[in-house]
């Protein structure tokens, strides 16, 4: 199927439904050959936005990618970009994190150098930061763009709360708004995307660039019988997420996933495929990010595009009822 693309929001910018990004897996997992391949793979599918992060691998996955893309010979208008701020890089200063006007400032400079381009398509603030008043940032992200160092600046895990406040700011002083929010959604992650954020999007024309569809790995079912001696879990930079996948309420997630697996089978459709094409339904969700080590498992995911057919209203039906019993 041809990758179709989807507008953030109620702007022009225009995403591929599938994105690709460097999260746990660039500069940790892989690098070099093996990271580009990857983005090649991903470019060459259509692919047409690259998430990172300045707090990935330490800045290390911006370095990997920042290098792909010198190399790449592609047109920088061919691509979006996008890197966030808040949890800081190489070093853990008092001012080398949050959203203050200088680390939003410094940061956004830093992630340019390590990515090696002029300017960020999309700069998120990573979280929200209780520590910094929201017309400080609101105000160094809208200079940024008028610099013309960033385009585009949107929030990432922030709540509908704290959306809305920086929309006020931004009507107040006509700055520019946020235009996307990043936040996590899936099959075991749905209520606050669908109940608290989605009226927001509405609302504001916001659009989404959603994370972790595979729920880190739990819905490709390669879990169901404990962590494999050569899965990523075992890193030590990895153990929180060993943690979260292997701790309270894990097994009856794990029941959960068995009872996707038996309904994939049923349709005759590859779990992954299954639950990136159920993210892919959702019409608040401008853009799913994939995150792969192997080439192999991209192309994989990439087959979400050619079932969404199959995910049929009584599919999406039995989908939800699994669901609803452990979504949080």
């Amino acid at each position: 199927m041809t990758m179709p693309y989807r507008r953030v929001g109620t702007t022009g910018l225009k995403v591929s439904a599938l994105s690709f990004g460097a999260w746990v897996t660039f500069g940790n997992q892989i690098g070099g050959d093996v990271a580009r391949d990857l983005m090649h793979t991903a470019y060459d599918a259509g692919v047409n936005f690259f998430d990172n992060a300045e707090t990935y691998a330490d800045g290390r996955a911006e370095t990997v990618m920042g290098e792909i893309l010198k190399n790449s010979g592609w047109r920088r208008s061919s691509y979006v970009l996008s890197s966030k701020v808040y949890f800081g890089a190489e070093s853990e200063g008092p001012n080398e994190m949050g959203l203050s006007r200088k680390h939003v400032i410094e940061g956004c400079h830093a992630c340019l150098r390590r990515l090696q381009t002029d300017y960020l398509d999309i700069l998120f603030c990573h979280r929200p930061d209780p520590d910094t008043p929201v017309l400080e940032t609101v105000r160094a992200m809208h200079d940024l763009i008028v610099q013309g160092k960033v385009l585009y600046w949107g929030t990432s895990e922030w709540s509908a709360a704290e959306i809305n406040a920086a929309f006020a700011v931004c009507d107040k002083y006509n700055f520019h708004a946020p235009i996307v929010e990043q936040p996590q959604y899936n099959l075991f992650h749905r209520t606050r995307f669908e109940r608290e954020l989605t009226p927001v999007f509405k609302e504001r024309g916001m659009g989404t660039t959603i994370w972790s569809p595979l729920a880190s790995g739990l819905l490709t079912g390669k879990y169901n019988e404990g962590v494999p001696a050569d899965s990523r879990l075992h890193m030590e930079s990895l153990e929180w997420l060993r943690k979260r996948l292997t701790g309270f309420g894990a097994e009856k997630k794990l029941a959960a996933v068995k009872k996707y697996a038996d309904l994939a089978a049923r349709v005759g459709i590859p779990l992954p495929r299954l639950a990136i094409a159920w993210c892919l339904k959702n019409p608040q969700v401008s853009t799913v990010i994939m995150g792969a080590s192997k080439v192999e498992q991209l192309h994989e995911n990439l087959g979400a595009l050619d079932i969404m057919d199959k995910l049929t209203p009584q599919v999406m039906a039995e989908l939800d009822q699994i669901s609803r019993a452990v979504a949080e």
